[in-house]
This record gives structure tokens, C-alpha cells and sequence, in this order.
């Protein structure tokens, strides 16, 4: 499955893998929220609320699209975090892991607190990172 999430200054698409909080997420699109940053990581209030999976994951690689189930949120993390170690990027908590950003995941340093953001499933036929 793909996404895009579009925000006043930028959009990226990203690739899901099919998993439980995909699929639940998928029910949910087109959403609309508003993003919140913290440090080099984007999130938002998704209004989903899933299970944490076995194979959530505290550190991940930039551009990661993860849930975390703790604030029914999508974090988008391109770089360390106020809670990082060296460069890695660490989640607040152990997140499930839903897919990857298709392009550059520092186009998210565009997003500012309290950005409109907007996620929708991107059609077959549609151009990626329009």
C-alpha cells in the first residue's frame, strides 16, 4: 500500500507493508491532523488505535513510517530525537514498524509544529512524490 502525506510545505509518499495496523490505518484515510515535532521526528494523532505487534521497534533507520500505539499516532522520524543516542533515531517507545518513506525523509524538516497534515492512499495509476 501507499501513502501521502501532504503538509503546507512539502508531501512524501511512503510504502506499507501489509500488517495489522496498516490495514487499520487504511480504514481511517484520507485523515487529516495536526503535526506535532519533536526534535528531528514528526508525528500525529491518526484517531486509530491498534495493539502494539510483536516486532515493534524502539530504534529505527531515518525515514521509517512507524505507529506509536502509546499516542495512536504515526512518527516520522529523519533524524535523532531529544532521546537519541549519537544519530540514531529513537522512538519514544517501541513502535510498530508500518513501511518507509519513498523519498529524501529530510523533506519532513519542512514540517513545523502545529502544520495541517493530511494522509491518503495514492491510486494505482498516480504519480509518486508529485
Amino acid at each position: 500500500m501507499q501513502i501521502r502525506i501532504s503538509w503546507p510545505a512539502g508531501n512524501l509518499t511512503a510504502t506499507l507493508d501489509d500488517t495489522p495496523t496498516t490495514r487499520a490505518l487504511a480504514q481511517a484515510l484520507p485523515l487529516s491532523s495536526t503535526a506535532r515535532t519533536w526534535g528531528e521526528e514528526v508525528y500525529f494523532d491518526t484517531g486509530v488505535a491498534v495493539a502494539r505487534e510483536a516486532g515493534a521497534r524502539e530504534v529505527v533507520p531515518p525515514g521509517t513510517v512507524a505507529f506509536w500505539t502509546d499516542g495512536d499516532a504515526l512518527a516520522l522520524p529523519y533524524g535523532p530525537t531529544p532521546i537519541s543516542r549519537d544519530d540514531e533515531c529513537r522512538l519514544a517507545s517501541p513502535c510498530n514498524v508500518l513501511g518507509r518513506l519513498d523519498g529524501d525523509p529530510h523533506a519532513l524538516a519542512t514540517v513545523r509544529d502545529g502544520d495541517p497534515v493530511r494522509v491518503e492512499p495514492v491510486d494505482a495509476g498516480d504519480s509518486a512524490n508529485r
